[in-house]
């Protein structure tokens, strides 16, 4: 009996570790310098044409802004008091963009190497970099006070003490205050009223309203930096894009005036998008690798990146925007959601038509630059018709 018993354990987890082997091999992951290895739409039973028209479509649609993107900056942030510049810019490249099936590249256009301004794509990555400091238990969890850990005076005050690092993530902290020369009120201020009636708005309590605004995400940088201690691209080279066998290109920048002394060195608090300048400068094919890490659960071949509980609470509605997760879109229904895609895609975007769409159903990663932002529900509807 007990010979028995011993036979069917041993079966059933020769069963198990085949199993987990191939799911780990359900996806390709590129090496590190290699091309990237293509497949036919065919291979997977994708209509070829509707892919090709999607592409078309992408090309077809660029982004209406100045490819000189002071100039885009400038015109997009024009109703923002003292808005200026503090960052470095580039000049932008065309149309580009990638479509990965299980990994392996079934479309793509442009330029996938050159490096680019990515905006608020960047938001994405700087929540990866609280995902590690949860894993290294950094930080305790994300309902934890944030004052709890900045204690320099950023969170002082009867409002800003209340608020933890889910309101940081999800953008319904409200934080009041200055950061790099910034004002929360004159960042993305309301259609109505003026400076007056800006700086005297009532504050919500945290967690309760959403609000996109660069200068509180720059406040989770700053507070991330107070956390590790070291420079945040150091951390997320170290622990995310050397592993993945992202390439050497990218840059992540913050302000001229964003450094501050840390233990004795001077370290640059990085900004969390391009809306002053600054932010992650990146390729098109470093964006799929990103996006194929989520895709597969935040693991790159056999390595754990981070813990696969991150992008659960990642891609989970926050209560102050249901197409908001911690610095992910959501396309549940809501203001932004996609007609005719499914409820289940989560993606980063950015400024200019930026994009890393994640659809696991499809096993599915698209990566597309310089789009039309009002274009891009049309063109992920026309990929997923393919399939």
């Amino acid at each position: 009996m007990h010979k028995k018993l011993l036979t069917f354990v041993l079966i059933l987890g020769l069963v198990m570790s085949a199993g987990l082997a191939q799911a780990q091999k359900k996806y390709y992951f590129p090496e590190r310098g290699a091309n990237w290895k293509t497949q036919s739409p065919q291979r997977f039973k994708i209509d070829a044409q509707k892919l090709q028209a999607a592409v078309d479509f992408a090309k077809a649609n660029e982004y209406s802004g100045a490819r000189d993107l002071r100039i885009a900056i400038a015109k997009g942030f024009l109703r923002e008091p003292f808005h200026k510049i503090s960052g470095p810019t580039k000049k932008r490249g065309g149309p580009a963009g990638m479509i990965l099936k299980n990994g392996y590249v079934v479309a793509q256009w442009g330029d996938t190497k050159r490096v680019d301004m990515t905006f608020s794509v960047t938001k994405s990555y700087l929540s990866t970099v609280a995902a590690l400091a949860m894993d290294a238990r950094l930080i305790r969890s994300v309902d934890d006070k944030v004052g709890d850990y900045v204690w320099d005076g950023k969170f002082d005050g009867t409002h800003n003490s209340k608020i933890t690092w889910r309101h940081l993530l999800n953008q319904s902290s409200d934080w009041y205050g200055e950061l790099w020369g910034g004002y929360d009120w004159a960042d993305r201020p309301p259609r109505k009223g003026g400076i007056d009636d800006w700086k005297r708005r009532k504050l919500h309590e945290p967690g309760a309203h959403f609000k996109y605004n660069d200068v509180r995400v720059n406040l989770l940088a700053y507070s991330l930096l107070q956390v590790w201690r070291k420079p945040l691209p150091q951390v997320i080279k170290e622990k995310v894009m050397d592993p993945i066998g992202a390439s050497s290109t990218w840059r992540w920048y913050g302000y001229k005036n964003s450094w501050i002394n840390v233990d004795g060195s001077m370290m640059q608090s990085v900004s969390g998008g391009g809306h002053s300048g600054g932010g992650l400068f990146i390729s098109t094919e470093d964006h799929a690798r990103f996006g194929l890490l989520f895709l597969n659960d935040g693991r790159w071949n056999d390595k754990q990146i981070f813990s696969p509980k991150w992008i659960k609470m990642a891609t989970t509605p926050s209560k102050a925007n249901v197409n908001y997760g911690f610095m992910w879109w959501l396309n549940k229904k809501g203001p932004r959601h996609w007609e005719g895609v499914s409820e289940d895609i989560y993606y980063a975007a950015g400024f200019g038509g930026n994009f890393i769409i994640v659809d696991k159903a499809h096993d599915l990663v698209i990566v597309t630059r310089w789009l039309e932002p009002r274009k891009i529900g049309e063109m992920v509807k026309k990929v997923v018709s393919a399939f």
